[in-house]
């Protein structure tokens, strides 16, 4: 159908990836690998080949040469090697298992083991809550609520203060704030406090527009998000592919929230929890998306398609992606209490 044409955007690297959910552990370390005179010099090579125009570089042979490397690094324990989202060298981590899947070969499978079924389990918790009856809600404001039990929590008031601090800071070469430093901040926040926490600041229903402007301005959006011009979106989610870190939370966000229509919910995976954990995993990159106004279901980056040319479709679809995806749409009150239905472990969406 034309809506779900609309969500087949994966790059043909992603098709051949099977992303199973939001949080990686990794096993080890590439450092094993570099140490190592057999191991090492495969990498490198294996490296150059993924590099752009890499296969010129390594001259004659040179698909041999790869194929060759990405077959003797397939029986080390890198093939295994995963990572953790938000460890200390994700990065470092990220390349090493990018070079090992982007390889001339087409296509590793982009897996994950851990499941973070207790974090969806936790977050399923939160959307029984927040999916009362309105006439039990609309006494109190829950993303002010939110606030002050991130308050209470030590670590996400220690990592809130950080972000906001950092976010609301003047920089004497980037004017009103240093972005870099803030959208950093905003990762460590997102990747290390508990979602019970984080879901209830982003994702707090509202029935007012002041509890709305709240939760939009939860990322500080002057910083983080909004900017003079809206860029092209196509070309932020060039430079979101050319780093590391930022390509797998795209795929992961493509995978766990990936529209279908097979499914009762709309879904392809039916796990909002996974849905969301990647849904946040791209807040403080350079496709961050955020509320677009107070209302609770349009979301998107900060981007624009204006200037796309033959690729106009291509960039309505990646905006699409977010702005119509119905795996970003809340289940109902009744599917909390059903512990056998399909969205077993339920989170608050967008």
């Amino acid at each position: 159908s034309t809506s779900l044409q609309k969500h087949k955007i994966l790059p043909r690297l992603f098709v051949l990836f099977q992303v199973k959910n939001v949080l990686f552990l990794v096993k080890i370390s590439g450092d094993t690998c570099s140490s190592d005179d057999t191991c090492s010099p495969r990498l490198r090579t294996l490296r150059q080949c993924v590099a752009g125009d890499g296969s010129v570089k390594l001259g004659p042979g040179a698909r041999n040469q790869c194929e060759n490397a990405m077959t003797a690094l397939l029986s080390t324990p890198l093939h295994g090697c995963q990572c953790k989202r938000g460890m200390k060298k994700e990065k470092n981590c990220l390349s090493i298992y990018w070079s090992l899947h982007q390889s001339v070969l087409h296509g590793l499978n982009f897996e994950s083991l851990n499941k973070r079924e207790k974090d969806e389990r936790r977050s399923g918790c939160i959307l029984c809550l927040l999916l009362l009856p309105e006439s039990e809600v609309t006494t109190v404001n829950r993303c002010l609520d939110a606030a002050k039990a991130c308050n209470i929590d030590e670590t996400c008031q220690k990592l809130r203060t950080e972000y906001v601090s950092a976010c609301i800071q003047p920089s004497a070469r980037s004017g009103p704030c240093n972005r870099p430093k803030c959208n950093k901040a905003l990762r460590k926040f997102f990747d290390r406090v508990p979602p019970d926490y984080t879901h209830e600041l982003l994702f707090c229903p509202c029935t007012d527009t002041a509890c709305a402007e709240r939760r939009r301005q939860t990322i500080v959006p002057a910083c983080s998000y909004e900017d003079k011009d809206k860029p092209n979106c196509l070309a932020q989610l060039r430079v979101c592919r050319a780093d590391y870190v930022c390509r797998s939370r795209w795929a992961q966000f493509q995978y766990d929230c990936q529209p279908s229509e097979k499914t009762a919910s709309g879904c392809k995976q039916e796990n909002y929890g996974a849905c969301l954990l990647a849904y946040t995993g791209l807040i403080g990159s350079t496709i961050t998306p955020n509320y677009l106004d107070n209302s609770t279901s349009n979301v998107g980056p900060w981007c624009s398609c204006a200037a796309s040319g033959n690729h106009r479709e291509q960039c309505n679809d990646f905006l699409a992606f977010f702005h119509d995806n119905v795996c970003l749409i809340p289940p109902t009150p009744f599917d909390c209490g059903d512990k056998h239905h399909s969205r077993e472990h339920l989170t608050p969406k967008i």
